[in-house]
């Protein structure tokens, strides 16, 4: 038998850049910062106080007021984004078996707004344990794969992904290898996060992660540059629909892009700091599942998050597996726009990935003045502005607290 194939064949996407795929790809393209103020508390007492905010976001336009109350904001984008992704698939059709389309669902916290609101209530009331009986389905990490394969009827593998922000794409991988295994013909994939709440910024600026440049807000997410001071907290979802090229074909779905590489690693170092070699494990395990070279990669869309040692050991860990090539790649961070949305972030990532393919265009790395003299300047960050070129494959990378590391290359759409 010849091994599965798995495609892309829908995308959603909702993000501080845009609310749909489109309005995403054109912020994307078009350098746009979605860093604004924090508005939805008072950020006073805080070191940081912006974010990239969803803007214009209403949950009324998407769901009704009953699932609004019963659903964490992490969910409620993930509604959105994983329905946009299936419309965009054409998924629900009596050509698709529903028993047969899964559910892998990532974040890297879950429902953390609800969880202060609840403990802030309840120290508020003498500690009163008449609580919403929502709140533990409203936390819990696992429950919109729950929630989507209700709305839809999925009767497929169904569950989430922990991993901090290596979670979305260890969903997306969970469902390529799923597909694979032949345990379903379709796998709707992503991750969402909404940690733009007062325990949230104050549990990273603890640990000294966050930029606190709050009055030049709108470029303090500035991957590579030598004056950057960590990353600025971003909120939404991304959802993709993964798909086996026979049943893709049979149904005569469009099609994205292929998968076909993954890779996975533990640093097993430090819980917070990063460590090249686990890095390089990833790199090197896509490209071995892949069957590629290193010399057959265009484009990395990078993990890049604007940290003083995160940046560095990301540039230096491609430089080791891609030797001479490194300065031939383009490889780019799209959270120098979008903020770094934790658990969600290699789902919008991937997208920007995949689009890239698409266009054959790679999306900019904005808000770069000075490289970091610890950066070799012959790699090609694609600053701050987009380039065009051929790109056959493309790679994002996504790494995360506990030392989790996880690698997924894509490969552009040209049929068989």
């Amino acid at each position: 038998m010849l091994p599965t194939r798995v495609v892309i064949t829908g995308l959603g996407a909702l993000t501080p850049i845009g609310n749909d795929i489109k309005a995403y790809w054109n912020g994307l393209v078009s350098g746009q910062s979605g860093a604004e103020p924090i508005h939805r508390f008072d950020p006073a007492k805080h070191k940081t106080k912006f974010a990239c905010s969803l803007k214009g976001y209403d949950p009324h336009n998407y769901l009704d007021a009953r699932d609004i109350r019963r659903m964490d904001p992490f969910t409620q984008y993930a509604m959105v984004a994983g329905d946009e992704a299936i419309q965009d698939a054409a998924l629900l059709t009596s050509l698709v078996d529903k028993e047969r389309v899964g559910v892998i669902w990532g974040s890297g916290i879950g429902g953390l707004g609800t969880t202060e609101a609840t403990v802030l209530a309840l120290a508020g009331n003498n500690m009163d344990p008449k609580i919403n009986p929502f709140f533990i389905p409203k936390i819990i990490p696992d429950i919109p794969a729950g929630y989507l394969s209700i709305k839809y009827g999925f009767k497929g593998p169904n569950f989430s992904t922990v991993s901090a922000c290596a979670s979305a794409v260890n969903a997306i991988i969970t469902a390529f290898q799923l597909i694979k295994l032949g345990d379903a013909d379709v796998v709707l994939a992503g991750g969402s996060e909404a940690p733009i709440i007062q325990v949230g910024i104050a549990g990273f600026n603890a640990l000294k992660a966050l930029s606190t440049r709050n009055e030049d807000y709108l470029t303090a997410s500035r991957p590579f540059d030598k004056t950057r001071d960590g990353f600025v907290m971003g909120e939404g979802a991304g959802a993709l629909i993964l798909e086996s090229y026979a049943h893709a074909q049979k149904r005569n779905a469009k099609i994205y892009a292929e998968v076909v590489g993954v890779g996975m690693s533990a640093d097993a170092y430090h819980i917070t700091a990063p460590d090249k070699g686990g890095v390089m494990l990833a790199l090197q395990r896509a490209l071995a599942s892949a069957g590629l070279l290193p010399d057959c990669i265009d484009y990395i869309n990078a993990h890049g998050t604007s940290t003083p040692l995160g940046d560095i050991n990301e540039i230096q860990a491609i430089q080791e597996v891609f030797g001479a090539h490194a300065y031939r790649l383009n490889i780019s961070s799209t959270k120098s726009m979008t903020g770094h949305l934790l658990g969600a972030a290699g789902a919008i990532e991937s997208i920007a990935t995949i689009l890239a393919l698409v266009h054959q265009l790679v999306p900019p790395t904005i808000n770069h003045k000075v490289l970091d003299e610890a950066i070799d300047s012959r790699i090609n960050l694609t600053l701050n502005k987009p380039e065009k070129r051929s790109i056959l494959f493309a790679q994002n990378n996504a790494f995360g607290f506990g030392g989790h590391n996880v690698s997924i290359i894509f490969k552009k759409w040209e049929g068989f």
